[in-house]
């Protein structure tokens, strides 16, 4: 049975989060505060520690710091549980050589799959390469041939359902898995420091979230939100590492997907760039309907909100009300309370382009 062992001061906090980790089928210790958690960590033999960081006594960077110090507890996967979540914060515990971060309050299935991670990595850096193990990620990844196989990568993946407006992750935060978006639209955002939100990405069905970070083993720099109701698979870290380096045909296609998605947002970026508003909401647009339009019908259903989509072109909420009533007067759309038909595909394009 593995043994945990929680540092927190919060009794509530440590009593339910203790029950919740026994109940999942681990043997758990806890410390009030970071000086007995130290005493306790040097006296036990656990297989991972999970500490708060704002505590009396001694504080949990400093803990972490006094455990790395000593061979004993130095391996042991540690991971921060903490109300504060400043991208600073992130950044220092992960600097320090915390394995993970967890804000307060969290979800009881998030932390239980943090800690299967954390214990499959250990795992993992202690077996020796074998040829079992690079036949195992073969038989997972089945027939890779022209395309990525998706359906072979998230055989069997954990997938978690997200109503609209549930957050995926937030910015500053650090990876745990791959996102793949099975069905539903996420919108992918940054803030500025006067809290205006700007739609850096819109991602459909069939696409990746958050593989930036993972591969630069970076925390997120934008945040994701469902923006209609959306099934996610996860695909674990070390999953993902092991078919991406051991089978270079899999690495070269998923390197073409992102390329792929990486030049369509700079083309997109481009033209919002230097575009002018009637060329700015001509390619958001163009945009949705060629990802997510219907061809026969020229229906584009939005889920969105018109602040949601005035912030993907970066313009005013009123400057996309009045173009949009423009293109419908000019015959190039219409509408069907937010679902946008697009009457004139062509003439768009033009407008984007910089065409009257």
């Amino acid at each position: 049975m593995k043994q945990i062992l929680l540092i927190e001061d919060n009794e509530g906090v440590r009593e339910n989060t203790a029950e919740i980790l026994e109940l999942a089928g681990y043997k758990v210790a806890t410390a009030e505060n970071g000086k007995t958690g130290v005493t306790k960590a040097n006296e036990g033999n656990y297989d991972l520690i999970i500490c708060d960081i704002m505590m009396p006594e001694l504080d949990g960077y400093g803990v972490l710091h006094i455990l790395t110090k000593n061979p004993k507890t130095s391996a042991i996967p540690f991971i921060f549980l903490t109300a504060k979540a400043e991208r600073g914060d992130f950044r220092k515990g992960m600097n320090m050589g915390a394995d993970d971060y967890l804000t307060k309050p969290f979800d009881e299935t998030d932390l239980l799959d943090a800690i299967e991670l954390r214990f499959k990595k250990s795992e993992a850096l202690k077996a020796p390469a074998t040829a079992d193990n690079a036949s195992d990620v073969m038989k997972f990844m089945g027939g890779v041939q022209e395309e990525l196989s998706i359906d072979d990568l998230i055989n069997e993946r954990n997938t978690k359902s997200f109503k609209k407006k549930d957050t995926i992750y937030r910015e500053g935060e650090y990876p745990h898995a791959l996102y793949y978006i099975k069905n539903g639209k996420v919108k992918l955002s940054k803030s500025s420091d006067y809290g205006k939100e700007f739609i850096t990405q819109l991602c459909g069905g069939g696409e990746f979230l958050g593989y930036l970070a993972l591969l630069e083993n970076t925390a997120f720099n934008e945040e994701a939100t469902a923006i209609e109701d959306s099934e996610i698979a996860m695909i674990p870290i070390e999953d993902f590492r092991k078919l991406i380096y051991s089978n270079r045909e899999v690495s070269n296609n998923f390197i073409k997907i992102l390329s792929k998605n990486v030049l369509q947002q700079e083309e997109r970026l481009l033209k919002l760039a230097y575009g002018n508003v009637r060329e700015r909401v001509a390619t958001v647009v163009k945009n949705l309907y060629e990802r997510y339009g219907n061809d026969s019908s020229g229906r584009i259903e939005l889920t969105i909100s018109r602040e949601e989509l005035a912030g993907y072109a970066g313009i005013a909420t009123e400057s996309l009300i009045r173009t949009l009533s423009d293109f419908k007067n000019e015959g190039l759309i219409s509408n069907e309370g937010k679902t946008i038909v697009v009457e004139n595909a062509q003439k768009l394009e033009r407008i984007s382009s910089g065409g009257l």
